[in-house]
């Protein structure tokens, strides 16, 4: 049976672990002067007399690969676009199984055996359905023998994508 000490000593020993693990991360990086330091930059570089511009950009480091990226257009750009195109990208994303495949893709589980082996992503003919739609779509590509990747180009708008979906 634990002694009271015994638990003490082993709650001290995780706080003593826990302590070495916060002093070894690096540090965290400097907060922005202000709140909208990235809108305040885009607000700089655009013409005062234009209707607006979007921007996004990200630093991503997942499963060992570091991305960054940035990409912004004028909201001119944006609403003479032809956007019919856009529908079967974004449907792409639009199924819970498909967003798994990318998630697990992105944290390093790229090849079809590996995605297999989750339960919840159907049968195999279903797997490779769902692989063929987003490789259709541009979301991923394929790396050779079975494996695919999230192109280099598409992890930071994907991010994005998601983080304004769940806003």
């Amino acid at each position: 049976m634990n002694t009271v000490e015994d638990r003490l000593a082993a709650l001290e020993a995780q706080v003593a672990a826990l302590s070495e693990r916060l002093a070894a991360a690096p540090p965290p990086p400097p907060a922005p002067e202000g709140t909208f330091w990235a809108l305040d930059g885009l607000k700089q570089r655009l013409p005062t007399d234009g209707s607006g511009a979007v921007l996004y950009t990200g630093t991503v480091r997942v499963a060992g690969q570091h991305y960054d990226w940035q990409y912004g257009r004028t909201v001119d750009d944006l609403l003479a676009a032809d956007w019919t195109e856009l529908p079967s990208t974004l449907s792409a994303l639009a199924h819970p199984v498909r967003l798994r495949l990318l998630r697990e893709i992105l944290g390093g589980r790229q090849s079809t055996s590996e995605l297999a082996e989750i339960e919840e992503l159907g049968t195999t003919g279903q797997l490779h359905h769902h692989l063929r739609q987003i490789t259709a779509a541009g979301w991923l590509r394929s790396a050779g023998r079975g494996r695919y990747a999230v192109p280099a180009e598409r992890v930071v708008p994907l991010l994005a994508i998601l983080t304004a979906a769940g806003r």
